[in-house]
C-alpha cells in the first residue's frame, strides 16, 4: 500500500513517500500526500516553516498508476483531477517547498518534483524523465506549462518533451530544473534540511510568500484551471 508520512523537525516538515518502491500515483497516495500537506499548513500557522518532500527506495515517483487505471477511463480522470489539486496545494502553500529527489522521477512524478520551489537531487543514481513520447501518450498542456516555468530555455523544453531525455542530476542543473546535486539519498535530504532551515531563518510571512509564488507561476495556475480535454497519459 502506497502512503506517506509527515515528520516535524522544528519548523521543517519532512514529507516522505513510503510503501512500494515505485510510489506510483493513484488516488489513495495522492489523497495521502494532500492530507500531509494540509496538516503541515495547519501546524505551520504559528510561524515561518518549510516543507521538504522525499521518498524511500529507488524511485521518487514513477508516475501515474496506469495498471490500476487501465480498466476504467474514469480512474485516469480521477488521478488527473487529484494531481492537479495536489499541485495547486503546493503552489498555494504558505511556506517554501523543497523536493529532495532520491531516485527516478518520471512523468507525473517529475511534475510533483517541479511543483516545489527547489529541487535537490542525488547524483549517483536516478533521473528525471517525461516519458510520454516514448510511451506514445500525449503530454498534458499543464505539465508543459509547469516545465516552462522552471526550465531555462526552449532547448531544455525540446530535450525534456520532444526528445524524452532522461536527465541526471547534473543534466538537470544544466537545464535549470535542479538546484543542486548530492552524493547519496542521505546527503540530499541533509542538504534539503539545511536549505530549509536557512529559508525559515529569513522569517518571511507565509501568506506573502504564497502570493509571490502565485504571481511568479501565474501561467501554471491558469493552465491548471483550464478545462483541458482528458487524454490517456502517464
Amino acid at each position: 500500500m502506497e502512503t506517506c508520512s509527515l515528520e516535524k523537525r522544528g519548523n521543517v516538515f519532512l514529507l516522505t513517500l513510503t510503501g512500494d518502491d515505485e510510489h506510483r500515483l493513484n488516488p489513495t497516495l495522492i489523497d495521502s500526500i494532500r492530507a500531509a500537506v494540509r496538516r503541515a499548513r495547519a501546524e505551520a500557522a504559528a510561524g515561518p516553516s518549510v516543507l521538504i518532500t522525499t521518498s524511500h527506495g529507488k524511485f521518487f515517483s514513477n508516475g501515474y498508476d496506469l495498471a490500476w487505471a487501465s480498466s476504467d477511463t474514469a480512474r485516469l480522470e480521477s488521478m488527473d483531477s487529484k494531481l492537479r489539486s495536489l499541485v495547486s496545494d503546493l503552489l498555494n502553500l504558505p511556506m517554501p517547498t523543497i523536493a529532495a529527489v532520491n531516485g527516478h522521477a518520471s512523468a507525473a512524478g517529475f511534475v510533483i518534483a517541479l511543483s516545489h520551489d527547489y529541487v535537490l537531487m542525488r547524483k549517483d543514481r536516478g533521473f528525471l524523465y517525461m516519458s510520454e513520447l516514448d510511451k506514445g501518450m500525449e503530454i498534458p498542456a499543464w505539465f508543459v506549462a509547469l516545465l516552462k516555468s522552471k526550465a531555462a530555455s526552449p532547448r531544455a523544453w525540446r530535450e525534456v518533451v520532444l526528445k524524452a531525455a532522461k536527465l541526471t542530476a547534473n543534466m538537470g542543473m544544466e537545464v535549470g530544473v535542479v538546484d543542486s546535486a548530492h552524493g547519496s539519498p542521505e546527503e540530499t535530504v541533509k542538504a534539503a534540511v539545511e536549505l530549509g532551515e536557512k529559508l525559515v531563518a529569513r522569517g518571511w510571512d507565509g501568506h506573502v510568500y504564497a502570493h509571490c509564488r502565485r504571481t511568479v507561476y501565474s501561467n501554471v495556475s491558469v493552465s491548471l484551471g483550464s478545462d483541458l480535454e482528458t487524454r490517456s497519459r502517464l
